[in-house]
């Protein structure tokens, strides 16, 4: 029992969540001091098989074992090969005096002196390799080997002739040396046991076959004999079975005289598990992973690394890394989309060009340096360098000041920002070639939100830089050597923001007046300047049927409803609009005996809807009672958004019609179901995920998104998982996105957080570390721990502005209005 306990522990310290291809393993000799191994115990046949990254680094670790130690033989171009990659995860590009040092130094193969030439002439081509890309090269090599995970046993053939017995994923395998001789698959082998020393093999009858019906392998004793066996029936368990198997009266495969079996989950298990969570996968990629010494820092691959003293990080010893430190992942995209949009020079007028140039050129570069200046002085701060014992270096306002004061400088810039976004629309809407340029990088996994909000990303940043400056002014005291800074380059950014401010909401709204265009059919001039969003989400609406589920759109002078019904593009197709102005609210749940139900009426028609609850139909009540008075004092007739083509019926046939419900029957589908990427993109969307979650959300929720963005170290832990895994969480767009480091590209993951709760773990759920927040939907729960008391109530802080939705009437006394 001891063994699986301590092998879990291990699991438990490495956060490694592909624990079941790993194994402890010891030489059973029964010395007064027993060395545990931690090694791979389970080779399939392919790594892109194993999820995570650091389980492939793992395996690299475990072929690099089996290559110095001889056990992996090959031909000496194929070790050169497999040298080579070693080299450039542990040294980086070539340069000929470092690599032939490296080399003198450190010895990866028998006999590496003779390779040296080859080994630096396939080093050289591997420039701009990371140390990820190499590690995945290093098992694609590895894994065509004859010899990639062969473990041999002695044994003799009843002739007496001298030869090895190996198991793989495939089945039982048969050496002479370190050549192959010799294969039986698991479908050929009806049943595997052992008498004393001897090893038995049964086959399945095949009247082509030479081979007789039992073959028959001596080995050097029992003991020898019982292991080879209970590795034949864990590999044969864990590759070829769906789930653990269970205890059978009659074994069919294996001999009944051992009463061993397979304990654990099978490959099919392992990977289910993985993939069986809200957070999606994707494929294998490149990670920059810093060394230390040639190899790869530890803190990166499990657990919060501690400050210099031993101590968990403080966050006001470092005050802006909770909260600042993602902003290059945000520049980096940034940057990407508009000079995406730019180097499709073809496709985008010269003006557009010009706008955009002129736009963010200037803001890019501001930021770059603006981050280098942060980066430098947080190295100082935390004793990263030498430079910390020079004194005044736990000041962060001077370069806060500094940095405020130039963004000033770019306020022209700036104030562009809104024409950005309504240039860019003109001209995607006069060419399909411009149009389908900017779908292409919303499809990319660098753009994990929309094109328009990563342009309006700087915006955006004066309100994060604001609230940064005041937590900082009222933590440090009037005495304190950076409370005057903070408070200068407060006073600056608070007057930038103010003067952006009446410019930044109308434009919020028109982007996401642009984006819902995108995710409806059978409306068109959705985005006006004189409309406002309120409010969207599901309701049921009474029909013919009963009550049906409908997404409904509330604006400052309509009411949409629409359906999810199978289309190709994921769409919400529009089946009625309703004026606001002269439009009644009122109470009905009496009247029609449906829990949280409210009627609409209108000159022309009443329509009954119920919300999935008491708060939910308050707030829809409230936002549409709100939404009826600006209607009546607006000026003009409300213009009709609904199309006239053949899919949708004109206003007047809405009245009097009884909806069919003929095209709605995925209407609750999954978001993976649609295979094609432009469809699985608009399935992503906030739309999308109130559909499934039966909720609604507010523009003022997207406003206090828009404030309460954050990103930050977290350890993530799954309900059922024993470890915990260090990833590097951004918080947007109601969502949180995961990522290995902060200098990813793209998200690993990502997780809409609209309709989760967040509570701190009770104590019947066991889990005994320091600054735990829980997320729960359903049976969805996940864990996540931070690495101090002010990081948790931030997270805590931005997570709950995600989850629990507000009207639009303590918008209005918190916003001006448009």
């Amino acid at each position: 029992l001891w063994p699986k306990v301590l092998f879990e522990m291990v699991c438990a310290h490495l956060n490694l969540v592909e624990g079941d291809y790993f194994g402890l393993e010891f030489q059973d000799q029964r010395p007064k001091h027993t060395v545990l191994r931690f090694v791979v115990k389970f080779f399939p046949p392919d790594h892109a098989q194993l999820m995570e990254e650091l389980t492939r680094y793992l395996f690299a670790l475990q072929i690099r074992q089996d290559l110095a130690s001889g056990r992996l033989t090959c031909t000496d171009s194929s070790a050169a090969l497999l040298v080579s990659h070693i080299i450039q995860s542990e040294v980086g590009d070539f340069e000929e005096a470092q690599c032939r040092q490296h080399l003198l130094n450190n010895n990866y193969i028998p006999d590496q002196m003779a390779l040296m030439d080859k080994i630096m002439e396939f080093h050289h081509k591997h420039v701009g390799q990371t140390p990820a890309e190499s590690d995945y090269q290093l098992l694609e090599v590895a894994r065509r080997l004859e010899m990639y995970g062969i473990r041999l046993h002695p044994a003799k053939d009843r002739e007496g002739t001298k030869l090895s017995l190996a198991v793989a994923h495939t089945g039982v395998l048969v050496f002479q040396g370190h050549t192959r001789i010799n294969a039986f698959n698991w479908s050929k082998i009806r049943k595997l046991s052992f008498k004393r020393k001897r090893f038995l093999i049964k086959l399945r009858p095949d009247l082509n076959s030479a081979y007789q019906d039992t073959l028959e392998f001596v080995m050097a004793s029992r003991d020898c004999c019982k292991v080879f066996w209970k590795i034949c029936v864990e590999y044969h368990a864990f590759f070829r079975l769906f789930e653990e198997p269970k205890p059978k009266p009659k074994p069919v495969l294996f001999s009944r005289g051992s009463s061993f079996r397979f304990s654990g989950r099978t490959q099919k298990q392992v990977i289910d598990y993985v993939k069986d969570t809200e957070f999606k996968k994707l494929p294998f990629y490149s990670l920059s992973v810093s060394l230390v010494n040639g190899h790869r820092r530890g803190d990166e691959l499990n657990g919060a690394s501690p400050s210099p003293d031993g101590q968990q990080p403080s966050p006001l010893t470092s005050p802006l890394l909770n909260d600042s430190s993602g902003l290059l992942t945000d520049l980096e995209t940034d940057g990407a989309s508009y000079q995406y949009v730019l180097d499709k020079e073809e496709s985008t007028p010269e003006s557009l060009q010009n706008l955009l140039k002129s736009s963010f050129e200037p803001l890019h570069s501001y930021h770059l340096d603006f981050l280098k200046e942060l980066e430098q002085r947080l190295a100082l701060w935390e004793g990263r360098s030498n430079a910390h014992i020079k004194g005044d270096y736990q000041r962060i306002g001077d370069v806060m000041l500094k940095n405020t004061q130039g963004l000033k400088a770019l306020t022209a810039q700036l104030q562009k920002h809104s024409e950005c976004v309504s240039e860019l629309e003109k001209a995607c809407r006069a060419s399909r070639r411009l149009e389908n340029v900017c779908r292409d990088f919303e499809l990319q996994k660098v753009c994990y939100v929309p094109l328009n909000v990563f342009i309006l990303r700087p915006l955006h940043r004066l309100l994060h830089y604001k609230q940064i400056l005041e937590r900082l002014c009222k933590h440090y005291p009037a005495t304190h050597p950076d409370f005057r800074d903070c408070r200068a380059a407060l006073a600056d950014v608070s007057e930038l923001e103010a003067l952006l401010h009446s410019s930044m909401l109308k434009t919020d709204n028109y982007q996401r007046l642009l984006e819902l265009q995108k995710d409806l059919i059978g409306v068109d001039n959705l985005a006006t300047p004189t409309r406002e969003f309120i409010r969207l989400g599901c309701l049921s609406k009474l029909s013919g049927k009963g009550l049906q589920q409908r997404m409904f759109f509330l604006f400052s002078d309509v009411l949409l409803y629409t359906s999810r019904g199978i289309t190709s593009s994921n769409q919400f197709k529009v089946h009625g609009q309703l004026p606001l102005r002269g439009m009644t609210i009122r109470e009905s749940e009496e009247e029609w005996g449906v829990p949280h139900c409210f009627t609409l009426v209108t000159q022309r028609q009443s329509v009954v809807v119920a919300a999935s609850s008491v708060s939910e139909m308050e707030k829809w009540m409230e936002d549409l009672k709100m939404a009826v008075d600006l209607a009546e004092d607006s000026n003009g007739p409300s213009a009709s958004l609904l199309t006239n083509s053949n899919d949708v019926k004109s206003p007047g046939e809405w009245a009097s019609e009884v909806e069919s419900e003929d095209d709605l029957g995925g209407s609750r589908t999954s978001l993976e179901r649609h295979g094609n990427s432009s469809a699985h993109h608009r399935g992503n969307t906030t739309v999308h995920v109130c559909w499934h979650r039966n909720t609604s959300v507010s523009m003022l929720d997207f406003s206090i998104a828009t404030e309460n963005q954050l990103s930050g170290n977290l350890l993530r832990k799954f309900k059922n998982s024993n470890g915990w895994q260090k990833l590097w969480v951004v918080f947007t767009n109601f969502s949180l996105f995961f990522y290995k480091t902060h200098q990813d590209e793209y998200p690993l993951a990502s997780l809409p957080l609209l309709g989760y709760s967040v509570t701190v773990p009770a104590e019947s759920e066991n889990i005994h570390k320091d600054y735990v927040f829980k997320l729960h939907f359903k049976s969805h729960i996940y864990y996540f721990r931070s690495e101090s008391e002010y990081s948790f109530e931030r997270w805590m802080e931005v997570i709950r502005s995600a989850t629990i939705s507000s009207s639009r009437t303590r918008y209005l006394n918190r916003k001006e209005p448009y």
